[in-house]
C-alpha cells in the first residue's frame, strides 16, 4: 500500500476529509529528498498554491506523523525536520549536537539495544522514531 493510500485510509477511518491542501503537502513531501523543515515545505506548497497557510502545513505534518507516514527529527538547532518514511529504507537519525548535522544510519546496530530494552524492561522501542544525539565525525 502506498503512503497516499495509507494516509487516505487513515483519514477516512477517523472521519476526516482528504482536502486539496493535505494532498498538496503530501505531494511536496514525495518530491523532497531527505529531511526538510516545515517552513521549507510551506514554501514549496506555496509555489503550487497560495490557498495553503502555514498552520495547515503544520496540522497536516502532525497528522502524517501520527499516521506514521513521516518521521520527525528534532535538530540540535531546535528546529523540527520532517521526512517521508513510507516506501523508504527504514533508518535512524544521528543528530550532531554541535553542528546540527543529521546522518541517516542503518537500524541494525540499534536493534540490539531494542532487544535489550525489551528483555530487561518489557519496553518496545519504536525504531521508526529514533534520533540519537552525539557528535558527528567532523565535530568529534
Amino acid at each position: 500500500m502506498s503512503c497516499q493510500e495509507s494516509f487516505f485510509r487513515e483519514l477516512r477511518e477517523r472521519g476526516l476529509r482528504l482536502t486539496p491542501q493535505r494532498e498538496l503537502v503530501l505531494s511536496v513531501l514525495h518530491e523532497m529528498e531527505g529531511l526538510a523543515g516545515a517552513e521549507e515545505i510551506y514554501r514549496r506548497v506555496q509555489a503550487l498554491s497560495t490557498a495553503v497557510d502555514i498552520s495547515t502545513v503544520y496540522r497536516t505534518l502532525d497528522l502524517l506523523q501520527e499516521f506514521g507516514v513521516v518521521a520527525v527529527v528534532d535538530g540540535a538547532d531546535g528546529q523540527r525536520r520532517y521526512e517521508l518514511t513510507a516506501g523508504r529504507t527504514p533508518h535512524v537519525h544521528l543528530v550532531c549536537s554541535r553542528c546540527g548535522a543529521v546522518i541517516s544510519a542503518d537500524q541494525a546496530p540499534v536493534r540490539g539495544l531494542a532487544d535489550t530494552l525489551r528483555a530487561a524492561y518489557g519496553f518496545e522501542l519504536d525504531l521508526k522514531r529514533i534520533s540519537l544525539s552525539g557528535l558527528c565525525p567532523a565535530c568529534r
